[in-house]
């Protein structure tokens, strides 16, 4: 599918625009000031990025219910602007569609085609809603099915060093509560984060990104409060110039638990994200189309299928 849509334009040029900037969609961690990966590199653009995931975790234990089987569909709006060569500031607008979605057919067909184990997502009605957090059978989350904002996130990026294809950055970010943490659009505390961004070229066809941080979310002010965990997060990306306009990109990103302990294989250990795709780039505006994989089958959607078209200004 990622080739087939590159077939479709003709090439121009091409140019490192940097790693996917995919992040976790796991409906109880989206809202935790989740980081994507990112160059050094500062920059004038805009792009308008579509995600959409399937999450399937319906499990208990002695104190915890954690209820998950939907879809969630994301636009999110990203500005960057380098302000008097002295760093970028950024803003990402988040809208959310949260529901039943339109996947489980296929995704039933998917894992008996390969043997694949379902975890348990055949025993339910297909797309039927469910998103429910419970901790000692009190409330916390009773997600909704509807379209909303998200969390709105600002960032300032200052370079450190860049010379001869390589960058050095930090970053810094706080996310704003606009979204309803009841209702799962959000967690209803101000998040930060902080990250150490490294880019290296390694010939005149290949970059390398990896970045490094910490997020400091703030409470989830649901139903009831639960003390979210600070944690830390990393990530490393390769990108490969192709010729005429056309790039392949691979990269992974790990993350510690956010949630306290709740004996639930699915939430308590480290999330890995595998992603794989494609970009297209003529002159200023670029195409990227990729697939991530939940490669440790814990804290993040079973897959996220990603568009981008971002335009540098």
């Amino acid at each position: 599918m990622v080739i087939a849509f590159f077939l479709l334009f003709q090439s121009i040029t091409f140019s490192f625009e940097g790693p996917f900037q995919v992040k976790n969609q796991y409906p109880i961690f989206l809202h935790a000031d989740q980081p994507y990966l990112e160059k050094a590199a500062v920059e004038n653009s805009m792009s308008y990025s579509l995600s959409h995931s399937s999450t399937y975790t319906v499990q208990s234990s002695g104190h915890w219910d954690i209820n998950l089987d939907l879809e969630i569909t994301e636009l999110n709006l990203r500005y960057k602007r380098i302000v008097k060569d002295f760093a970028e500031f950024d803003l990402d607008i988040p809208v959310m569609i949260i529901g039943g979605g339109f996947m489980d057919g296929f995704l039933e067909n998917y894992h008996s085609a390969f043997g694949f184990p379902d975890y348990g997502r055949s025993n339910r009605p297909h797309n039927e809603f469910l998103y429910e957090v419970k901790r000692d059978g009190r409330l916390i989350v009773q997600g909704k099915s509807r379209t909303r904002f998200g969390d709105i996130r600002l960032a300032v990026k200052k370079p450190l060093v860049s010379q001869n294809g390589f960058d050095l950055s930090v970053k810094g970010d706080v996310e704003l509560p606009v979204g309803n943490a009841k209702t799962g659009f959000g967690n209803g505390s101000v998040d930060t984060g902080v990250s150490v961004l490294l880019d290296n070229k390694i010939t005149d066809s290949i970059m390398t990104y990896l970045n490094l941080g910490a997020v400091f979310p703030g409470d989830l002010k649901g139903h009831e409060k639960i003390d979210l965990k600070n944690f830390i997060y990393g990530g490393a990306a390769i990108e490969a110039d192709l010729g005429d306009g056309y790039g392949l990109l691979a990269q992974v990103l790990g993350q510690a638990p956010i949630y306290p302990e709740t004996d639930l294989l699915a939430v308590d250990r480290e999330a890995w994200l595998l992603v794989l795709g494609g970009r297209y780039k003529t002159g200023k505006r670029s195409f990227d189309l990729s697939l991530t994989e939940d490669i440790n089958t814990s804290g993040a959607p079973d897959f996220i299928l990603n568009l981008t078209y971002k335009m540098n200004l």
